[in-house]
C-alpha cells in the first residue's frame, strides 16, 4: 500500500466523468484493507430533520443533508468537528472526526451524509497512480463548505491549479 491518504481530501480529477465528477471527498480511513470516505460537495434535495429527525440536534435548524458517496445510500455517517477529535467515535484528523450520535462528545459543528464512497484493497492507490485524483491536506473549513468546495480546493494548490479552478462545469458551454 502507499502512503495513507486517511484524513486528507481527495479532488476529483478534471478527467472523472462518473459519479466522482468535480468531487472533494474526506478520506475517513485508508488501510490495506481499502478506503472509506464522504463526498463533501454534494447537497441532497433534503433537510436533515427530514429524513433523519433523531439527528436534529447535531446540526442547526434547516440543516441540508449531504450525499456522501454511492455505497450504502441508506446508511448515514456523522461528521464532525471537536476542539479534539479524540473525543469523536473515530478520529480522522486533528479535530474532525466521526460522530457518534448516541454518544456524549460535544461537537462544535456536525454535517449528516447519506452513503459513502469505498475502495477495495488497493483501488485507491491505482486510481491515485492513474492521476484520477488530487490529493492535499483537508483544511477543516473543507468539511463544512457551501460554496464550489471543487474550484476553492484546486485553486489552493497555486500555479496551473488555479487556471484550472475557473474551468466551467461543463466546458463546452464556453
Amino acid at each position: 500500500m502507499a502512503e495513507s491518504q486517511k484524513g486528507k481530501i481527495l479532488i476529483a480529477a478534471p478527467s472523472l466523468f462518473d459519479f466522482f465528477r468535480r468531487t472533494v471527498v474526506l478520506i475517513v480511513e485508508h488501510t490495506e484493507q481499502g478506503a472509506f470516505g464522504v463526498i463533501l460537495n454534494r447537497r441532497a434535495d433534503a433537510d436533515v430533520v427530514e429524513l433523519v429527525p433523531d439527528l436534529g440536534p447535531l446540526v442547526e435548524r434547516g440543516a441540508p443533508l449531504w450525499v456522501g458517496g454511492p455505497v450504502s445510500p441508506d446508511a448515514i455517517v456523522v461528521i464532525g468537528e471537536y476542539e479534539e477529535a479524540g473525543l469523536s467515535a473515530g478520529a480522522v484528523t486533528e479535530r474532525i472526526g466521526v460522530v457518534d450520535p448516541d454518544g456524549d462528545a460535544e461537537v462544535v459543528r456536525a454535517r449528516v451524509f447519506v452513503g459513502h464512497a469505498g475502495w477495495g484493497p488497493g483501488q485507491l492507490d491505482e486510481e491515485l497512480a492513474g492521476d484520477a485524483w488530487i490529493a492535499q491536506d483537508l483544511v477543516p473549513e473543507d468539511v463544512f463548505a457551501e460554496g464550489d468546495l471543487w474550484a476553492e480546493a484546486v485553486a489552493r494548490r497555486g500555479g496551473d491549479y488555479a487556471l484550472l479552478a475557473t474551468m466551467p462545469d461543463d466546458p463546452s458551454l464556453n
